[in-house]
């Protein structure tokens, strides 16, 4: 049964999973992966005949991911995948009904390129689309992380583990989605890895 479950569904992040449970993502719905790396999320959206869209800066990834689709959704164009950076993708705007932005946004180099992807992603969203984020944060490791100070990092943290991330927080997701003009479709869950890192998942509904 597992191996079952794991062919169905490939390596998916089990809140974006959990989304699917929940009827929020549905068939006919556009996605669109915002560094969709080899294609660890959209395994089932592919097998499912979604139309399934996505970019990444690694050409390896965006190869990967093309022969993903080709086997498991032929018809599917291979320009769907393009090998692009999330803020300066060349798909148009407010075309998709789902976006996916998972362990992407916490590899900013500085508060503008924060920015930048951030808005690069919601740009491709339609009004009353939904946002799926996953990004680290310090929520609950507050006071065992240490921000980095050398050049102009903006909010980019030394984790417990030996990494090194940029760390948005609680005040700061509240503010950006009134900012970007959606609301929370779900509250802000955070799971604390074994006080080495901390990921918060953020989902939004787009109202404008």
């Amino acid at each position: 049964m597992s191996d079952d479950l794991q062919k169905q569904f490939g390596p998916i992040d089990i809140y974006l999973f959990d989304q699917l449970l929940r009827g929020r993502i549905a068939p006919g719905m556009r996605i669109f992966d915002a560094g969709c790396g080899s294609g660890r999320n959209v395994v089932y959206l592919l097998r499912e005949g979604y139309e399934v869209f996505g970019v990444d800066a690694d050409a390896r990834a965006i190869d990967a991911v093309r022969r993903l689709a080709a086997s498991l959704a032929p018809t599917l164009p291979a320009d769907n995948f393009r090998v692009e950076a999330v803020e300066a993708t060349s798909f148009t705007g407010a075309f998709a009904d789902l976006v996916i932005s998972s362990a992407v946004l916490h590899f900013a180099r500085d508060d503008d390129h924060f920015d930048a992807v951030l808005r690069g992603t919601w740009r491709v969203l339609k009004p009353g689309g939904l946002f799926f984020c996953r990004l680290a944060s310090s929520i609950g490791i507050e006071n065992q992380v240490k921000r980095v100070t050398s050049g102009n990092p903006g909010r980019r943290f030394l984790l417990p583990d030996g990494s090194e991330r940029y760390l948005v927080d609680e005040a700061l997701l509240v503010m950006l989605t009134k900012q970007l003009g959606g609301h929370l479709e779900d509250p802000l869950k955070t799971t604390v890895v074994q006080n080495q890192r901390s990921m918060t998942t953020w989902v939004l509904r787009k109202d404008r």
